[in-house]
C-alpha cells in the first residue's frame, strides 16, 4: 500500500519544475561538503610536512578539491539510483527526488557518471597516485558498499568505513604522492570513527532498515550488542594521538581530550534508565563535531608548529 502510494506520487511529478535543492539532494551534498574538510586537511598537513608553499601549491590544492567534489558527488548520484527500490520503501528516504521522480533514473545515472569521469580526469592531470585513489574510493563506495556488502553483510558499515576514510589520502596524495605516516594514520582515524557514527543514525532509524531488510547492526543484533559495538571503536580511538607524535604535545593533550569526551558519552549509554534514541542522536551530534573539530585542529596544530 505504501508502495503503491509513492509510486502515483512519483507519476504526477512535474519533472519540469526541478530546482538546485533536488540536485543537492541527489549527489548528497551536506556529506559531500563534510568530507572535504578532511581532504584539504590532509592536503594542507602534507604541505606544511613537505615545507612546499602554500601558494605555489595551490594549483593542485584547486584541482584536487574540485575533483574530489565531483567524485564524491557522482557516487553518491550513483549510490541514489541504485537505493532507488529500498528507498522507498523507508519513510525518511521517500523525499529524494529519485524516488518521487523530480529526476527521471536515467538522468541520475547519466549525471554520476559524468560527474565521476570529471572528477577522475581532473585527480589524475596532478598525479597518478590521486586518480588511483579517487577511484578506490568511488569503488569501494558503489561496488563493495552499495551494491554488495550493504543489503547482503551486518558488516556493511565497517565495509563502508573504507572508501569513507579515503578523502585525506586523496587531499595528502594531491601534495605528496610518497603518503607518509601522518597520511595513513589521517586513514585510520577516519575509518575508526564512521561505525560509531553510521551506527548511531541506524538505532534511530533500525525499525526503516528492517522493512528494507538491509541488515544494520541495530536492526539484526539489537541496541545492546550496537551500544558495545560502538564503545569498541570509539575506545579504538584513544591510542591513536600518541601514535602522531610529529604533530606536537599540544596535538596529543588536545586529541585525547576530545576522545575522552567521546567515551565518556559512548558510557553513558549503559546506564540502566537510557533513552536509546535520545542517546544515539547525542552520540551521532558529537560524532559530527568530532570530525570537523579534529581536522580543523590538526590544521591549526600543523600550521602554529610549522611557523
Amino acid at each position: 500500500m505504501q508502495n503503491e502510494h509513492v509510486l502515483n506520487r512519483v507519476k504526477s511529478v512535474d519533472s519540469s519544475r526541478l530546482t538546485f535543492k533536488d540536485v543537492k539532494a541527489v549527489v548528497k551534498l551536506g556529506l559531500v561538503q563534510g568530507n572535504l574538510i578532511p581532504t584539504f586537511a590532509g592536503a594542507f598537513v602534507a604541505i606544511m610536512m613537505t615545507q612546499r608553499s602554500f601558494l605555489s601549491s595551490m594549483p593542485e590544492l584547486l584541482t584536487m578539491l574540485i575533483g574530489s567534489t565531483l567524485i564524491m558527488a557522482g557516487s553518491c548520484a550513483l549510490n541514489n539510483f541504485y537505493d532507488q527500490d529500498i528507498d522507498r520503501i523507508m519513510p525518511s528516504k521517500q523525499e529524494r527526488p529519485s524516488v518521487t521522480g523530480k529526476i527521471a533514473t536515467h538522468s541520475i545515472f547519466r549525471l554520476s557518471f559524468i560527474l565521476m569521469l570529471i572528477g577522475e580526469l581532473l585527480l589524475f592531470s596532478i598525479n597518478i597516485e590521486t586518480g588511483l585513489i579517487g577511484f578506490l574510493g568511488i569503488f569501494g563506495y558503489v561496488v563493495l558498499y552499495s551494491i554488495w556488502s550493504k543489503r547482503h553483510l551486518v558488516s556493511n558499515t565497517i565495509i563502508g568505513s573504507f572508501p569513507g576514510a579515503i578523502p585525506p589520502l586523496v587531499g595528502w596524495a594531491a601534495i605528496d604522492p610518497g603518503l607518509s605516516k601522518i597520511a595513513w594514520m589521517l586513514f585510520i582515524i577516519m575509518f575508526i570513527w564512521q561505525p560509531a557514527h553510521f551506527y548511531a543514525l541506524a538505532i534511530k532509524r533500525k525499525d526503516e532498515y528492517a522493512m528494507a531488510n538491509i541488515p544494520m547492526l541495530p536492526s539484526v543484533k539489537g541496541f545492546a550488542r550496537t551500544r558495545l559495538g560502538m564503545l569498541f571503536w570509539v575506545a579504538l580511538l584513544l591510542p591513536t594521538p600518541f601514535l602522531m607524535g610529529e604533530l606536537g604535545t599540544i596535538f596529543i593533550v588536545l586529541a585525547t581530550i576530545l576522545n575522552l569526551g567521546w567515551l565518556l558519552l559512548a558510557l553513558s549509554g549503559f546506564k540502566s534508565n537510557v533513552k536509546e534514541n535520545k542517546w544515539a542522536m547525542s552520540m551521532f551530534i558529537y560524532s559530527l563535531n568530532y570530525l570537523m573539530i579534529f581536522f580543523v585542529m590538526i590544521v591549526v596544530v600543523t600550521l602554529i608548529q610549522m611557523i
